[in-house]
């Protein structure tokens, strides 16, 4: 970021200034130990951790200036010792001064900004557009997951100075978030990869869900491009996605993409292998019309999606289908999201770290596909699919049903709603199937040795809170050295 003056700070972010210093900053961070020489630090109180109790390390590790919340470092004034040429400015709230200085950044900045959303995808439609658009311009993308009120401003303060596109990615889990989150990033294009029912603890429907996804034209820049994901497909839940109707009621102006004719932006003849997958996409150079074969190294019917989001703004952008081809031809898939790693003879497909009933139909779609193309035994171990409210119940049972479909003879999973599924397939497969259900995840990694078979291919997923990396691990341990 280009250096600022804390005056100057104090008046974007209407803080109260305690101490003197006339200094200017460089940097910001909310962690006491990354701050740089002249950088700014905001004490920001979390779950574990309250910034306010750096402010003083902080200091001593280069900060010119700290940001503290009124009320917190009322209370504890008396117990941080802090130089009087050190400046602290006082605001009611750290995280919404956090947003209010990023929104001041990003307001002056000469940057272009990419922005996703989705209930799935977007952490990898934001790698995939980053992989390809730099081949062309100089980006910088969100690191990470960083896709919160917290995550966005940070992007926008670690872009570097000649930054020609943010690509950034917006998350939510309640309403009002995304709109939020827009107004500070500020999008030239923005992005909906998909929308199925995630958090619905939050949002209560899938209506809920759409209309918070929609509110990332709320900070669209006048003239930007808007695209949203067409395919209108039953997932295990039973419903339909009303992406595009809603966005019409609301008057928006929009460019589809998606897998079916109908759309604007159309990617075709797709072919699945399990870990990989083919597709065509179309493009004009000049007046010629480019008909392109994509190879995509990356597993499942959902990256073949994400890859359709990132072709309608990389062709908006000015990418050609040859030039998205051969970027993309070297893709690497994001850690824990249908990640394939072999583990001595056994294969495991590390997605666990999320779950929704839509990405658990493509993880099971893709264990299947895989399992198939190597002739090999599917395995199926899972956890629950958090945030999902009063529809909890109902949606891992029907997941249940998803296992009866794909066929998987073998089942691991952890007591609760998750449990709902395995019976569900147990009482329901006519086929040979094995389920077992486990206190815990401990207890799971523990007995994996005693259901996992040389050559077998396991899925590993659950939502993140679930921390089913731990089977991840123990399969490393069990089987690689087999």
């Amino acid at each position: 970021m280009k250096p600022l003056s804390i005056s100057k700070l104090a008046e974007i972010i209407k803080a109260q200034t305690i101490s003197g210093g006339t200094r200017t900053i460089n940097s910001v961070s909310i962690d006491s130990r990354m701050v740089k020489e002249g950088g700014v630090f905001f004490a920001v109180k979390g779950a574990n951790h309250d910034g306010h109790d750096f402010v003083s390390q902080a200091f001593e590790n280069g900060a010119v200036c700290a940001v503290v919340q009124n009320k917190i470092y009322g209370e504890r004034s008396r117990t941080i010792s802090i130089a009087d040429d050190k400046p602290v400015l006082l605001v009611d709230d750290t995280i919404k001064a956090l947003g209010e200085l990023a929104k001041f950044i990003r307001s002056n900045s000469s940057c272009k900004v990419v922005a996703v959303t989705g209930s799935v995808g977007k952490t990898t439609t934001k790698n995939i557009l980053n992989h390809i658009l730099s081949s062309k311009y100089n980006c910088f993308p969100a690191p990470k997951s960083f896709n919160n009120n917290i995550g966005v401003p940070l992007t926008v303060f670690d872009a570097p100075d000649d930054c020609e596109f943010i690509i950034a990615e917006l998350g939510s889990n309640h309403p009002g978030e995304i709109e939020y989150l827009s107004h500070i990033i500020q999008p030239d294009v923005a992005v909906i990869t998909t929308v199925c029912p995630a958090h619905l603890e939050g949002f209560g429907s899938i209506e809920g869900i759409i209309k918070e996804k929609v509110s990332i034209t709320a900070g669209l820049k006048r003239g930007g491009k808007f695209f949203i994901n067409s395919d209108k497909k039953e997932s295990a839940g039973g419903w339909l996605t009303p992406l595009v109707n809603y966005c019409k009621s609301q008057n928006l102006t929009f460019e589809t993409f998606g897998t079916t004719k109908n759309c604007d932006v159309q990617v075709k003849d797709i072919e699945l292998f399990g870990d990989k997958s083919t597709f065509v996409v179309y493009g004009e150079r000049g007046r010629t019309v480019e008909n392109v074969t994509v190879n995509l190294p990356l597993a499942g019917r959902a990256n073949v999606e994400n890859a359709a989001a990132a072709w309608a703004v990389c062709k908006y952008l000015g990418i050609t289908a040859k030039q998205f081809a051969r970027s993309i031809a070297d893709i690497k898939p994001v850690g824990m999201r249908l990640e394939v790693i072999e583990f001595g003879s056994v294969t495991v497909i590390n997605d666990c770290y999320n779950a929704n009933p839509g990405s658990m139909e493509n993880a099971l779609e893709t264990l299947s596909l895989l399992a198939g193309q190597r002739g090999k035994r599917p395995v199926f171990v899972f956890g629950r699919m958090g945030e999902l409210g009063a529809e909890s119940e109902r949606l891992h049972t029907e997941l249940g049903q998803r296992i009866v479909h794909y066929k998987i003879p073998l089942v691991l999973t952890t007591k609760g709603d998750s449990a709902l599924a395995a019976q569900m397939a147990d009482k329901n497969a006519d086929f040979n199937i094995c389920v077992k259900v486990f206190d815990n995840v401990a207890q799971l990694a523990d007995n994996l040795h005693k259901f996992i078979q040389p050559d077998d291919i396991i899925l590993v997923k659950a939502s993140r809170s679930e921390h089913f990396e731990a089977v991840v691990e123990r399969l490393k341990i069990d089987f690689n050295g087999i």
